[in-house]
């Protein structure tokens, strides 16, 4: 089953409101074997709307529109819709109550006028109740084929797919001659530490060898993610094909490979932290905190994150961590000396076996000929083994301190073994 997406929303198309929705919905039907085929953003148009729905309707018989359902003047996908299936809108008066009663519920006052219109509904279309907000989901449905509206709001329109939607063409799929028989299902294995381009030549000979499953390369500034999709196959035999695939990349992928699925390399981090008993101190520069925050974003991490210092001024390396001012003066702030005396000051500090320290330039100035931005030197230490190395990368300040922390967490990853 394809179906295609539409999103509706002038500041989408803007760059003001990045489009989750048309992810979400596309993660929410894989595994009912519904592949989206297309992703289409317009602006709040009624005639770029209607255009957009009814040629996705023409490709594939079913269109998810999301946005424009609200109260407001902009909100017009519904009329537009509702045109196309030459539907025309009735006001529905146990809806209106429904409204009324939510307003009263909230303490906000009588319900708005404008709020009246997401009370009429085209005649003949199924209402999808939203308990999150005013806009209700419309199902239309006729020899046109499927439209389904949705409200813009990312957690009503979540609430609904999850609710409404999904259940809707569950129950369509299983009524099938044969019944839900396929999946579109992946799994996603995390690397970190090589580029995309040098990852693909590790596994360049092995990617013929995956059968029915294909491989996308995800590359992003943690590292580069391998997602593997098993495509219109059986539920049992896509995860067979999958465990395969990945029994075929792992060993190739070596240390690179830190995890999968969503897994963030500062929890793989705090896990191998936990079973050895240690405990880990931080020191920052360049990042400013950044790898302390990734630590404490995970549950639990106080019982191996003992806490941090971030020494941004050369004042603070020496108060702070007391890396000596002869050191800094030789060597300047960005060195590998310096970082290495700042894993051992922060260790020494709060008295823990393991430490992690990053200083560099992260630009956009600062940068010399010698030492140009992006320029960064890490260390990790582990009781009396201390490693260090000097990177250089690419991007704007945020890209520079994101790969920063990751390379600074990886390094004591690799170090623990």
């Amino acid at each position: 089953m394809d179906l295609e997406v539409v999103t509706v929303g002038t500041e989408l198309l803007l760059g003001f409101t990045l489009d989750t929705n048309a992810a979400d919905i596309a993660r929410a039907l894989a595994p009912l074997g519904v592949r989206v085929v297309r992703r289409t953003t317009v602006a709040d148009d009624t005639a770029a709307i209607r255009s957009a729905v009814s040629e996705s309707l023409d490709r594939t018989g079913f269109a998810i529109v999301t946005g424009g359902l609200g109260p407001t003047r902009d909100d017009i996908t519904k009329r537009a819709v509702a045109e196309l299936y030459a539907a025309p809108l009735e006001l529905d008066e146990a809806y209106l109550q429904t409204l009324r009663n939510r307003f009263a519920k909230l303490g906000r006052g009588p319900m708005p006028e404008t709020n009246r219109s997401q009370a009429e509904v085209p005649r003949g279309v199924a209402v999808l109740p939203n308990p999150r907000g005013t806009a209700p989901g419309l199902w239309f449905e006729d020899t046109t084929g499927v439209a389904v509206l949705l409200p813009g709001v990312p957690q009503e329109m979540r609430a609904l797919l999850k609710h409404e939607v999904v259940p809707r063409i569950q129950q369509g799929r299983e009524a099938l001659p044969g019944g839900q028989s396929t999946v579109v299902r992946s799994r996603t294995l995390r690397t970190t530490g090589m580029s995309e381009s040098a990852l693909g030549e590790q596994i360049a000979d092995l990617c013929d060898n995956l059968g029915q499953i294909s491989l996308a390369y995800v590359p992003g500034v943690s590292g580069v993610d391998l997602r593997l999709t098993a495509w219109q196959l059986p539920d049992k035999q896509a995860d067979d094909r999958l465990a395969q695939a990945v029994g075929t990349l792992r060993p190739v992928l070596g240390r690179n490979f830190y995890g999968e699925g969503d897994v963030e390399l500062a929890a793989v981090l705090l896990q191998q932290l936990r079973l050895s008993e240690l405990r880990l101190a931080t020191a920052e520069s360049c990042t400013g905190g950044l790898i302390g925050a990734k630590l404490t974003e995970v549950p639990g991490s106080g019982d191996a994150y003992v806490g941090g210092v971030v020494c941004y001024s050369n004042e603070s390396k020496t108060r702070d961590l007391t890396v000596p001012e002869a050191l800094l003066q030789r060597h300047g702030a960005v060195s590998e000396p310096v970082v290495r005396a700042m894993v051992d000051g922060v260790c020494g500090r709060f008295r823990t076996e393991t430490g992690v320290a990053v200083t560099g330039i992260a630009g956009p100035g600062g940068g010399t000929p010698e030492k140009p931005c992006g320029t960064v030197y890490i260390a990790a230490r582990w009781g009396d083994r201390l490693e260090s190395a000097g990177r250089w990368f690419p991007g704007e300040r945020d890209e520079v301190r994101q790969r920063s922390a990751q390379a600074a967490l990886d390094l004591l990853r690799r170090l623990l073994g």
